[in-house]
């Protein structure tokens, strides 16, 4: 848990925030912040924000002073290459306004980042705003921690299903008369070359710029792999089902296959494969790291 410190300081007559934080320990600290008292929740568990709620937060008066920091918010968030309707979500809802009477309001459900890019654009000199970009600054950096241990994790499950579904499509490529190492070498390299436009393994592994000894299945994210969990499922089972012969039509199936699977992620309006960002950490790294925690 972290506790919003803020000081000021004065330059030129003028007065600005200074902000910083703090972890704390959390078996004595009692600590809430405003805005974990105005978060909700939804059926999956994600935390979202009402920009009306967040208004009163921010000490915002009036709807309209707040709305152009949220329009402010939302240019910050396009230029950042976010999808804005995605982060700011237009709602109604219906408000008390006495005597048993309601009233439509236009709302915003705001995601955390939204509610960061609020922050960044609001007054600097209100204490709370200060304290609102550190909260969600944190939150944001939580929420990151997060994703890259969801992503660590599917990594090493989608490896492991390629490793095991690639002793099937062995199997099958044997079947089909491919009984060599080096015929099985190039039987696997047309279902890249099918995949990636052209590119075999030599020029994957020299484009993620890899040591000879590292392995390109070891370097790729969770969305690549499951491409090529994809082109080898679907190689296997055509394999089989269709009774292939033959060293070239083999070969041709599996190049077929992994074009097939480019068609698809190109209609889907994906990223190509070989464009797709190769991680820092290798499956190893990330074996061994999550060893080293079980161990403590």
């Amino acid at each position: 848990m972290y506790t919003e410190k803020w000081t000021h300081i004065i330059i030129g007559g003028e007065t600005y925030m200074f902000f910083f934080f703090l972890e704390e320990d959390t078996s004595t600290a009692s600590y809430t912040s405003p805005f974990d008292s105005i978060k909700q929740l939804d059926d999956e568990g994600n935390e979202y924000w009402y920009a009306r709620d967040l208004q009163g937060i921010l000490e915002y008066s009036e709807w309209r002073n707040f709305y152009k920091i949220i329009e402010k918010a939302k240019n910050a968030c396009e230029a950042s290459g976010h999808v804005v309707q995605s982060e700011f979500v237009d709602v109604n809802k219906l408000v008390d306004v006495g005597a048993n009477l309601q009233r439509n309001i236009q709302d915003i459900v705001l995601s955390r980042y939204a509610c960061y890019l609020i922050a960044m654009n609001g007054n600097p000199r209100k204490e709370v705003i200060a304290l609102a970009q550190t909260y969600f600054a944190v939150k944001t950096h939580e929420q990151e921690q997060l994703e890259l241990q969801k992503e660590d994790s599917l990594r090493l499950q989608i490896r492991q299903d390629i490793k095991e579904h690639n002793i099937s499509l062995a199997e099958a490529a044997n079947q089909a008369g491919i009984k060599e190492p080096r015929d099985y070498a190039i039987f696997q390299n047309e279902g890249y070359k099918g995949l990636y436009g052209g590119l075999g393994v030599k020029q994957i592994h020299a484009r993620k710029g890899l040591k000879k000894s590292q392995k390109i299945l070891d370097h790729m994210g969770s969305t690549e792999l499951a491409a090529n969990l994809f082109r080898a499922t679907q190689t296997d089972e055509k394999l089989r089902r269709e009774g292939i012969k033959g060293k070239p039509q083999a070969n041709r199936v599996h190049h077929d296959v992994g074009a097939k699977v480019r068609q698809t992620i190109k209609e889907l309006g994906g990223t190509m494969p070989e464009d797709l960002a190769t991680p820092t950490k290798s499956i190893q790294q990330i074996k061994k790291e999550k060893q080293k925690k079980l161990s403590k």
